[in-house]
């Protein structure tokens, strides 16, 4: 079983390796039940939010880590990712703007911010 904060970094990884802009790794365990760590990144456009969300989903799976759900695949403009411990929100730049989960959150510890 992996550490939350190591999947989360795994996370954060990947979506850097596929291009990710401004990824953002957030502690929420302090905040809430819900998760440990919020990651939160966007795709410069509707292909490459699916391509990033796609990226994560596969490569964990073929590591034998499994998310619990995954929401908004369909729509591609925002990806959430449920791992548990970590849940992963890939967002086109508007809808990141919109929602603001940084700003909801500021509360959080930043671990690691990539621009």
């Amino acid at each position: 079983m992996i550490e939350p904060a190591d999947l989360a970094h795994r996370i954060v990884d990947l979506a850097s390796d596929k291009k990710g802009v401004d990824i953002v790794m957030l502690r929420t365990a302090e905040l809430t039940t819900m998760a440990d760590y919020f990651v939160i990144c966007s795709g410069r456009s509707d292909r490459q939010v699916q391509a990033l969300a796609g990226a994560i989903i596969d490569t964990l799976r073929d590591e034998g880590i499994r998310p619990l759900g995954v929401e908004g695949q369909s729509s591609s403009r925002w990806v959430l990712i449920d791992y548990g411990s970590t849940i992963v929100h890939v967002f086109a730049p508007e809808e990141r703007e919109y929602y603001g989960l940084e700003r909801l959150w500021s509360n959080a510890a930043q671990v690691v911010r990539v621009v």
